[in-house]
């Protein structure tokens, strides 16, 4: 993405603002004008003190008051001006970054489970909170500041050419000098600061990973490994940042000396003028102050320039993520999926990850309604992989899923997911308080409700037993509960969802065999009435299922019930044998 497309963009994100953007704009145009007027009523002032011997007093004072009282007006206009340009920048500033941050947020959230699987979560809030942070600052800095430099060097600057060419051919001439050599530092540094900023957030995604797994980290004593592991990078930020801030010193130095330069040859060129006949001491003096007022502004816009070459790598990870399409697309005049009975039917669904590669392989099958369906096999073999498709994270490469007769592509996607409870076998908790955790299933649910899906999943006496009630907070991912615990919450939430469909991917394969026993029996109060999918490991939890479908390299090469499939000898009952001497070994 070119410079000027990526800040196109950045403008364009100010749209539906777009009355108070065109309002600065000409705010900006009554500040530079009146900026400029300041040096032209000093000017005049000079010119009038030095004709003094050559007019009398009273006219002397009238003229005198009059200039005075215009560049008081001016001054105060000026001044007014300026606060009600910042007061609204200010404000435009905030409220588009705290919109853009939401609408990132939003959709993040929105993209499929193979999209978050590639990217790292630190990396993802770095690129929101930096992204919005350099749109805030630019915004901001741009309509409060440098909008007006902007003006005054295009519209304004070339006008001082009717006040004395000559002087504003210097004046015109060195600011072009200036704004060349800035231009070329500028180039000079950009690949390198895009480096710089791909090492830094590959700095927050190493610290995101250290910290998320910051049990490993303790136990396995990596904290040394990980602190140098850090600390290899930093070298790197800092081995591609130094040649940058070379460049920028040396800049900051041309930068401090332009205004002196400047103000030095206007007076050279001015006083051989005024020697000749050809500028007046007030023109001169008028001109020293453009070239006050235009170089401090310029040092401040080339700064600023600087500034989008610096943050261009951070608003181009922004847009890309805004920019990431989500393999799921609702179809022009979808409803809502309305399911009466909960009929599954898999025809001939195949799905690949990887063209050429099957994931899931020409899968068959249909669940009657309230029944049980479990689906076994090998890691890998496709069976999170169907039930992800049931969900629509993917859509199917070929075939189709129905419940109900309903295509799944023809329904909304809110209503599909909103009829399907899932029990993972990591519990997935919020930090926040238990009540909030149970809500994400229902939030307008009652008092009532929330009492019978505790009672249900086996776990109010455990909340009742916690210092705060439903109200304590359980901490990140849970941490403040035991695995028991958070997996009953995760089935109170299902519990209280009320849903027609249910899956359980592997609810009790993390727990004790005491624990499995009291979430078991949670689990069948849950699934009663309800067709429900089994993703199971332990193959003894599915002894009364409906029908067990055998899952291997992605196709269904056996079903049938337990008992049934034990006969046949085939697939399931290895799994089956090969765990129970696994069991029997341990």
């Amino acid at each position: 993405m070119s410079f000027w497309a990526v800040y196109r963009r950045v403008l364009g994100l100010l749209k539906p603002d777009r009355r108070v953007a065109a309002a600065l704009v000409f705010g900006n145009f009554f500040v530079v004008g009146l900026q400029f007027a300041e040096p032209v009523l000093f000017g005049r002032v000079i010119n009038l003190l030095t004709q003094s011997d050559s007019m009398s007093r009273n006219i002397l004072f009238h003229k005198a008051e009059v200039l005075l009282l215009v560049w008081a007006v001016v001054g105060l206009a000026s001044i007014l001006a300026n606060v009600m340009v910042a007061v609204h920048a200010d404000r435009l500033a905030h409220r588009n970054r705290l919109a853009a941050m939401a609408r990132y947020f939003e959709h993040v959230l929105s993209l499929p489970p193979a999209f978050h699987r590639e990217r790292q979560s630190g990396r993802l809030l770095k690129m929101m909170l930096s992204g919005a942070d350099g749109l805030f600052g630019i915004w901001l800095s741009f309509f409060r500041e440098h909008l007006a430099t902007f003006l005054a060097t295009v519209f304004l600057l070339p006008l001082t050419i009717f006040l004395n060419w000559q002087l504003a051919i210097a004046l015109i001439v060195l600011v072009i000098v200036f704004c060349i050599f800035t231009v070329l530092v500028i180039r000079k540094t950009e690949t390198a600061q895009r480096q710089v900023e791909a090492y830094h957030s590959a700095l927050a995604g190493t610290a995101q990973d250290a910290l998320t797994n910051i049990l490993v980290v303790q136990s396995f004593t990596r904290l040394s490994a990980e602190a140098r592991n850090f600390s290899r990078t930093t070298d790197l930020v800092l081995a591609k940042q130094f040649p940058v801030l070379n460049w920028w010193a040396v800049l900051s130095v041309v930068t401090s000396a332009a205004s002196t330069i400047t103000i030095i040859a206007i007076f050279i060129v001015g006083t051989f003028l005024h020697l000749r006949g050809e500028a007046s001491i007030g023109e001169i003096v008028a001109f020293m102050g453009f070239a006050t007022l235009l170089i401090g502004r310029l040092t401040g816009a080339m700064g600023f320039i600087a500034r989008l070459f610096m943050q261009m790598p951070i608003l181009i990870d922004f847009f890309a993520v805004l920019d990431a399409k989500t393999t799921i697309h609702e179809q022009p005049g979808t409803l809502p999926i309305h399911v009466k009975a909960g009929r599954v039917k898999f025809e001939n669904v195949s799905f690949e990850y990887i063209p050429g590669i099957p994931t899931v392989d020409d899968v068959s099958f249909e669940a009657s309604p309230g029944s049980v369906i479990a689906l076994v096999g090998a890691t890998g073999a496709g069976k999170s992989s169907t039930m992800a498709l049931l969900q629509r994270y993917w859509d199917p490469t070929r075939g189709r899923i129905t419940i109900d007769g309903q295509d799944i592509k023809s329904v909304t996607l809110d209503s599909l997911r909103g009829a399907i409870g899932v029990v993972f076998q990591d519990s997935l908790l919020f930090n926040r308080s238990i009540r909030e955790n149970l809500l994400v299933g229902k939030p307008d649910a009652t008092e009532a409700e929330l009492r019978k899906a505790c009672s249900m999943a086996e776990a109010l006496d455990f909340i009742a037993a916690q210092p705060n009630g439903f109200e304590t907070m359980i901490g990140e991912r849970g941490s403040n509960l035991s695995g028991g615990q958070r997996q009953r919450l995760a089935i109170a939430r299902a519990i209280l969802k009320d849903p027609p469909l249910l899956i359980l991917d592997e609810a009790t394969s993390a727990l004790d065999a005491a624990t499995e026993s009291k979430v078991s029996q949670a689990l069948r109060s849950l699934m009663v009435g309800r067709t429900s999918f089994v993703i199971a490991h332990r193959l003894s939890t599915i002894r009364d299922a409906d029908e067990i479908l055998v899952f291997d390299d992605g196709k269904i090469v056996e079903h049938g019930g337990f008992a049934q499939l034990l006969a046949v000898k085939g697939k399931f009952a290895y799994l089956v044998e090969t765990q129970i001497m696994a069991d029997t070994a341990h």
